[in-house]
């Protein structure tokens, strides 16, 4: 019996202790609840409504050369705001698809898009959606668009308020007049004035749907300036806020079959912006986005932007091409391999280029076509045409990582090795097996360039990049590192490096299978060597040089003047890239080679 009750009461403390740590949890569970209760409702009384913000004044962003000299001078911001009465219905429904199909029932807040974007924001990710309209209006209006904790804290109990204290017609009207379009507009008239030079009570469904979906990236969907998969991803937006729309019984979805896209009209651009100018800043704009600067910020003005390009490198590489196109300024003639037959000058056809120093990764010249105030689209950057030959190297340099040699590679292998030199490879050129190995992705000028900066900087990573740096105020932008870690082996960096600058065993021409389009060697000019082909439609004929301080890319693109849409050259030869990469590097004034500062 002693036996029997010590075993029963051993049982009943058990049960009693058990009991009391649950209760214990119970009660920390409880505590811990009633002080978020409190520190929420603490917040609520505390963060009051602030004055809404100044208009940002229509200050100037200055763009500069690296010498300092000044490159450009832009940032007339277009800002007006219109009742919602002028506001047609459907293009409200269509800012209320795209963003926020419960808007109207909602509470202003959305606590799981808070939370995304606040671990987003303590983690680095990046930029995170699922802001209601209201919190996105709050932000606009009442904020800034900086990226902190504590903004986003302000903005979820700033936005319970609004949506309490306003109607919901009201807030949104505030976030059409608020939000930021791009080509400088804020507001949705600005935006109907830019795009479609139309009163913002003109505008059609299918206009107001494009509008709409430009708030998710405005630079990148803006279509004179989008590429090729940017104006995909545009439409697609589009596309989206039409169904939407349809999803939630607000357009027929008969009439949805019917619509066809807007395209909206080519900008203004500001004079400033000609020639050579508008390429450069808009590819310091870009650079500038990646590293984290939003585009309302460098919209707001005041920014003091120096590039790392050089005035002289830069004028060396224009007169090249106009020379090359028989435009104007003559090659002379003791400083090129031979004079050739001057071509006509051929409406159908585009010049893109990029020239990087391999050890600091800075880009001290790029040229984006003839005119930005006639071909908006950056030819230095555009990645549609094929990398053909230029992508031979890239095979090389897989085959020896794979320790095979000249042998055959998977495509694989060849990605990776892509990727790691810097390229985007989930393009479709990569996705089939010969596809890889005949260079049939779609690549830009300077992205080939970084691509074979890195060879020549015996495999150590180089991100090119144009900005120097960048200042408003007391905020310095923090820029990455153009130069990075090895990302191939030495032995493999410079047996691919030899393809183009004929220094190694490889040289030019070493390609026994016929596996891949075969750079042949084209210039010497004494300082450099580099060698050039043409696509297998010849809609692309490219140009990769080097010097000592210098890797240089050249894209001469066959497209149509009247269509946009890309054409086989004519009239030209392999030499012609060549010829521009010769006047360029000969007439270009050397500088010290220098790592990237800080």
């Amino acid at each position: 019996m002693t036996k029997i009750f010590g075993a029963e009461d051993r049982a009943m403390r058990m049960r009693i202790r058990r009991l009391l740590t649950w209760r214990r949890a119970l009660a920390a569970c409880v505590t811990v609840c009633l002080l978020l209760i409190a520190a929420f409702t603490v917040m609520y009384l505390v963060i009051d409504i602030p004055r809404a913000n100044e208009q940002a004044k229509a200050q100037s962003n200055v763009y500069l050369f690296a010498d300092g000299t000044r490159l450009a001078r832009t940032g007339e911001v277009n800002r007006e705001s219109v009742p919602l009465s002028r506001v047609p219905e459907n293009v409200r429904r269509a800012f209320v698809a795209a963003e926020n199909k419960d808007f109207y029932s909602d509470s202003g807040v959305s606590l799981s898009g808070t939370a995304r974007g606040v671990f987003s924001t303590v983690t680095g990710g990046g930029k995170q959606g699922g802001s209601t309209i209201t919190q996105q209006y709050v932000k606009n209006y009442y904020l800034s668009q900086e990226q902190t904790v504590t903004r986003k804290v302000k903005e979820l109990f700033i936005s319970l308020k609004v949506d309490r204290h306003n109607s919901k017609d009201d807030i949104l009207a505030g976030y059409l007049n608020s939000s930021y379009y791009g080509r400088l507009a804020y507001g949705v008239q600005a935006a109907a004035r830019s795009y479609y030079d139309k009163e913002v009570e003109d505008l059609t469904v299918e206009e107001g749907a494009y509008l709409a979906a430009l708030l998710q990236a405005p630079s990148r969907y803006d279509w004179a300036v989008a590429s090729p998969a940017d104006k995909r991803n545009a439409k697609a937006r589009w596309g989206y806020v039409l169904d939407n729309m349809v999803g939630e019984g607000w357009l027929d979805a008969d009439d949805r079959l019917e619509m066809r896209f807007p395209v909206p009209l080519d900008p203004k651009a500001s004079a400033e912006l000609a020639g050579q100018a508008g390429y450069l800043v808009d590819a310091a704009r870009r650079e500038l986005i990646a590293a984290g600067v939003g585009e309302q910020e460098l919209a707001g003005g005041g920014w003091r932007i120096t590039l790392n390009i050089e005035p002289k490198r830069q004028q060396a590489l224009r007169e090249a091409v106009a020379a090359g196109l028989g435009t104007s300024h003559p090659v002379p003639r003791s400083k090129t391999p031979k004079e050739p037959q001057r071509p006509k000058t051929d409406p159908d056809r585009q010049v893109g280029a990029a020239s990087v120093n391999p050890r600091s990764g800075r880009i001290v010249a790029l040229y984006g076509g003839d005119d930005y105030l006639r071909h908006y689209l950056n030819n230095a950057t555009r990645a549609d045409y094929q990398a053909g030959p230029t992508f031979a190297p890239v095979v090389l340099a897989a085959r020896m990582e794979a320790e095979e040699g000249r042998g055959a590679v998977d495509a694989g292998a060849i990605r990776r090795t892509a990727k790691r030199l810097g390229m985007t490879a989930d393009r479709a050129g990569f996705a089939a097996p010969q596809a890889t190995s005949l260079g049939l992705m779609g690549a830009s000028p300077l992205e080939m360039a970084g691509v074979h900066a890195t060879l020549a900087n015996d495999g150590e990573k180089v991100t090119p990049s144009i900005v120097k740096s960048a200042r408003r105020g007391d905020r310095t932008v923090e820029l990455p590192d153009a130069t990075g870690e090895r990302v191939i082996g030495s032995a493999a960096a410079k047996f691919a490096h030899a393809a183009v600058s004929g220094k190694g065993p490889a040289g030019p021409s070493g390609w026994p299978d016929g596996s891949v389009p075969p750079l042949s060697e084209t210039a010497d000019v004494g300082v450099g060597k580099g060698a050039s082909g043409h696509t297998d439609d010849r809609k692309a004929e490219w140009f990769i040089g080097s010097t000592p301080d210098l890797v240089t890319s050249i894209g001469l693109f066959g497209e149509s003047a009247k269509t946009g849409k890309q054409v086989p050259l004519k009239n030209t030869g392999d030499d012609l890239t060549a010829l521009i990469w010769s006047a360029y590097v000969a007439t270009s004034a050397p500088e010290p080679v220098a790592r990237q500062d800080s």
